[in-house]
Order: structure tokens, then sequence, then C-alpha cells
């Protein structure tokens, strides 16, 4: 007779009954929202179920996504379609990075803000396994924040509820206070490798998210300010991708650089052919090495242009220039300052010059905005053989001014802030980068907020009047 596997009998324990029906709810819910938003089908089944008798509310780490099994069977009994919002407002705080950007911001009212900036934006799809009646509360706050920060967002919401008395504060967060943020990223704590991992899979999943939105062109997710493909393409945005695109103006060249893990090839066998069995170690002096070399950095000082932002683009720039992997040690890097014509130019050709030149930086200008003057005059310094292999221009503005009509002989990069330029005027042959103006502002201060303490009644997965 053929052997017979081991079968136990015994019936589930009533833990491990709301363990897997928990998850198989959470699976259910997630098909529901995918009929709805298939471009969101990546992030929405990128964090990993896992139980957590802590978890009041739905939680995530930017890994797992954290649950109590009986209230969430609870929930779902009572109210599916806040479950619906829940879920996916907690993955909403992943696409859009809310974990990894509270640096310098007051964590309560950080999470305050990215709560009202997620709510904000699932209120704004329109779709029905999410939507709800809009209370009083919820309208006037979209429309306070939006009236004095022109968009909501995370950031702008911070600033604006950082302006707010505590009672105000204390009414939006009973409001828009959704999910757990008690496992975010603090910035106290030592980054480990996962919680690198997560961030990089996250910008990742970012990008990809929105490229599904704009391949499927759902009008439901909107283009104005503060919808959610705003505030993904917004996420996608960051400083490390200024910085990847520094590399777009690097070149192959050797440099010195004692190698003492590499050694020359030819004396090592002149030594076997001459000495038998003696081979000769010569540490390698050069490499090469793939920076950049020659870059024109201008910077628009019109009128329209906030001169504390400039300063702190200048102070990130400065940070990745001294890096000795992105730049040889003699370089040739001109800094010049232009409005309607050229205002100043500073010629930098090491880490001490440039150094200097930051510690005595100031502005020069205030007029309106002419692209031209500046491009002349890098073209004269061409002609003049000051510089030999200029790899390219950049031009950090905000893009309200005239470009030129003709490509020049280099590569050209406008870097804008934010999405005020118009579009339609930049040469088709220009390249853009578009440059989060919340990267470069240092958060405003804030007084510490403490969240009001529950009633004796709360309940965590209350129904909002969304039936």
């Amino acid at each position: 007779m053929p052997e017979m596997g081991f079968t136990s009998h015994r019936a589930e324990t009533q833990e491990q009954w709301q363990l897997r029906m928990a998850a198989e709810t959470l699976a259910v819910t997630r098909s529901e929202l995918y009929l709805d938003f298939r471009y969101f089908d990546l992030a929405l089944s990128a964090l990993a179920p896992a139980a957590d008798p802590a978890a009041r509310r739905l939680a995530t780490d930017g890994v797992n996504l954290y649950f109590e099994p009986a209230a969430l069977l609870r929930l779902y009994r009572e109210n599916p379609k806040y479950l619906c919002r829940l879920l996916l407002h907690t993955v909403l705080h992943c696409v859009f990075r809310h974990l990894w950007l509270c640096a310098g911001r007051e964590p309560e009212l950080w999470g305050l803000a990215c709560d009202i900036a997620v709510e904000n934006a699932i209120d704004g799809l329109h779709k029905k396994s999410v939507e709800r009646p809009l209370g009083y509360v919820r309208i006037h706050a979209y429309e306070a924040i939006r009236a004095e920060e022109g968009t909501l967002a995370a950031a702008p919401a911070y600033r604006w509820l950082a302006r707010q008395g505590p009672g105000v504060q204390a009414q939006l967060y009973r409001e828009f206070h959704t999910d757990d943020h008690r496992l975010w990223p603090k910035e106290s704590d030592p980054p480990t490798s996962a919680a690198v991992q997560a961030e990089s899979t996250w910008q990742k999943l970012g990008r990809q998210t929105q490229s599904e939105m704009e391949r499927q062109h759902d009008k439901a997710a909107g283009n104005e300010p503060g919808s959610a493909e705003e505030q993904v393409r917004a996420a996608a945005r960051s400083r490390r991708s200024y910085r990847d695109f520094l590399r777009k103006f690097c070149i192959l060249r050797e440099e010195p650089h004692l190698d003492l893990d590499n050694f020359d090839v030819n004396f090592y066998t002149y030594g076997l052919s001459v000495y038998g069995n003696v081979p000769l170690i010569e540490p390698q002096e050069t490499r090469e090495a793939y920076k950049v070399e020659e870059i024109a950095l201008v910077v628009d000082t019109s009128y329209s242009t906030s001169g504390a932002l400039v300063r702190h683009f200048l102070e990130e720039t400065y940070a990745l220039l001294k890096q000795r992997e992105n730049f040889f040690l003699r370089m040739n890097l001109r800094l010049i300052q232009a409005d309607n014509v050229v205002q100043k130019d500073e010629k930098i050709t090491c880490e001490a010059e440039l150094r200097d030149a930051m510690a005595h930086f100031s502005l020069k200008g205030g007029g309106g905005t002419d692209f031209r003057p500046a491009f002349t005059y890098v073209n004269h310094l061409c002609a003049e053989k000051q510089f030999q292999n200029l790899k390219g221009l950049l031009y950090f503005t905000d893009g309200l001014g005239i470009f030129p009509e003709k490509r020049p002989a280099y590569d050209t990069a406008f870097l804008f802030l934010g999405e005020k330029y118009d579009d339609a005027a930049v040469p088709p042959w220009a390249m853009k980068l578009i440059l989060d103006p919340d990267e470069f502002a240092p958060p405003e201060a804030a007084a510490p907020f403490v969240p009001p303490e529950p009633d004796d009644d709360f309940d965590a997965y209350h129904e909002l009047n969304n039936t």
C-alpha cells in the first residue's frame, strides 16, 4: 500500500482562524481597489501582511502591513468601504514617500499633514470604492491650505498647520487621522539596510506608478495641484534625481590615484621573465574615472526667483560638487548669475575656490528674465577657449523668461522649481529637470504637537459617516 501523508484533524484555534480570514479579507479588499485603480497594482501588493496585536489601525514600516485580525474582521463586517479607504490611505503614504521625508519636521504634526494630503488625494479620485461625503471641516481645511499655499501636498499642509493654534490642530487630527504612524522611520534611529532598501523600492514603485497613470490617462487621478497624480510626480523628484542628473555631464578621463588593490601587469610579467619566480609589484598611480570636468552653472537672479531658494539650491549643489566622486581634482566650473543680462561670473578650478565662492556668495540682479544673454556669454567663453570641452550648461530658473531659439554646441538643461514653468516655451533640444522647492527649502519650525487623548468610547476604526 502507498504511504499516506500525515493529516491533522485538529480544528483551527480562534486566533488562527482570525488570522487566516483577516489575510483573505485584505486580499479581497485589494481586488476591489484593483478594479478602480489599475495603476496602483504594484503598490497595493508591495506590502506583506503581518499580524500585530498592538496595531489598533493599519500600520506600515514600508515593508510590512500590520493589522490586528479581530478588529480588521469587525471593520470589514460593519463598514467594508472604509477598509478600502484605509488600505489605500496606508499604501499612498508609501507611494508619496511620506515615511522618509520627515527630516527636520515635528513628527506628529508631519504625520497629520501627510494624512491630510493623502485624504485630499483620495477624495479627488471620485471612485465608488473609496467615495465618501465631505463635511465642513474637511472642505474648509482643503480650501484654506490651497488658498495660502497654492497646492495641497504634505509639505504645504505642514507649513499651514505650523501656523495654526492647538485647537485647530486637534480638530483636524480627529477629522483626518486614519492609520498608525508609530512604525515610520525616525531621525534618531540609525538607518538599517532594510529601511534603505524599502525607501529605494518605493521610489522605484512611485516612478512605475507615475508611468502607469500617464499611460492609462485616468482623468479621476487629476493633474490639479494636490491630486494623486501630481503628488506621485512630486514624490518621484528628489535630491537623488538631481545627483543622478549631474552624471549626464560626466566624461571618462584618467586622474592621479594610488590604487593599492591593482598593479601594473607589465612589471609583473617583466619580473617573472627576468628572475623566474620573482614578480615585480608596482601599484597603479592613475585610474580611469567618470566625472564632471567642465560645466557652466547659470542661476536666474530675476525678480521672480526667490533668493532664499537660490541659496538653498546652491548649498545643495555645493554639497554635491565637493564630493570627490563627482568632480575631478582640477575642474573648470563657471558660476554665472543672470537676469536679463549677465550680472556676475566666477571661475572655480578647485575645491578651495568652490568653498570660498559659497562662503562669500551674494545675489546680483533683480530685473526681468531673459535666458539668451547667458547663452551668448557662454558661447563667447567657448570661442575664447576658456572652455576646452564644455560638457553642458545647467540653468536654474523658475522658467518664466525668453528661451533661445538656436541650439548651442553643448548640452543644455533647465532646472525648474515646481510645475509653474511654461512647458510649451521650452525648446525641444533642451533637457529639463523639475525640482521640488520643498527639497531645497528648510522646513518651518513648529511647536511640538500633542495628539488629543481618545475618548472612552474611542473606536480606532470609526465609521466616518461614509456608508
